[in-house]
């Protein structure tokens, strides 16, 4: 009788173990794409800007006026 709960207490304390950290796991991962989703948004949006002032020609741009 004590082996068998000490079986079904190691069987649950495994089973509640493996619950646990499988949602941890998830937790983590969800906030690691998060995090990985929004850097790439960030380095596209940077890039559309580079982009677009690298397409300005030269000659439409004027040099900044110094009063004084």
């Amino acid at each position: 009788m004590l082996r068998t709960r000490l079986l079904w207490f190691g069987f649950g304390f495994t089973a509640t173990g493996a619950a646990i950290s499988q949602l941890v796991w998830r937790d983590l991962w969800v906030d690691r794409y998060a995090l990985s989703a929004e850097m790439k948004e960030k380095f596209d949006a940077l890039e559309a800007r580079i982009s677009n002032l690298e397409s300005v020609p030269l000659s439409d741009s004027k040099p900044p006026q110094v009063e004084g």
